[in-house]
């Protein structure tokens, strides 16, 4: 059964965490909102190292990268990634956000949202009340991708 609105066009996600982070309960909560949205989503699952995911998304071509983390070091991991899917030129545009437990410090580091966004990420989600603002982005994405 498919959700959403069948007149608005299906997205393709991959939803992923780092090499470092074994968490997979964001994941399905990830996977299940974005199906309830209405579209398809590829979970790689927890310890997705680096080559996999340049790999799947070369693969897949998704239309948005989601690369969630809960341990903590998506920040750091996420400085590592973002390069080298943007040096891929299949992947170099496609809408890639970072969101969750970013830091081990909390998340009052003001800089940290600036300088993922620098490297390449399109949005950052930091934990907390990010799932509005993660839906709205979706809800954009969709409706800039063409039928």
């Amino acid at each position: 059964m498919e959700h959403g609105n069948d007149g608005e066009r299906r997205l393709d996600v991959v939803v992923t965490t780092t090499a470092s982070d074994s968490h997979t309960w964001n994941l399905v909560f990830l996977q299940l909102l974005l199906e309830e949205m209405g579209h398809r989503v590829t979970n790689l699952g927890a310890c997705v190292p680096d080559a996999l995911l340049l790999a799947e998304c070369r693969r897949i071509e998704p239309d948005l990268i989601v690369v969630s983390s809960v341990n903590g070091h998506g920040y750091q991991e996420g400085l590592r990634v973002i390069p080298a899917l943007r040096a891929c030129p299949e992947l170099r545009r496609t809408p890639t956000v970072i969101g969750g437990k970013l830091g081990i410090a909390g998340t009052d580091d003001p800089d940290r949202e600036r300088v993922l966004l620098a490297a390449g990420f399109d949005r950052v989600f930091e934990e907390g009340s990010a799932v509005a603002g993660f839906r709205e982005f979706v809800d954009g994405l969709r409706s800039r991708v063409l039928l």
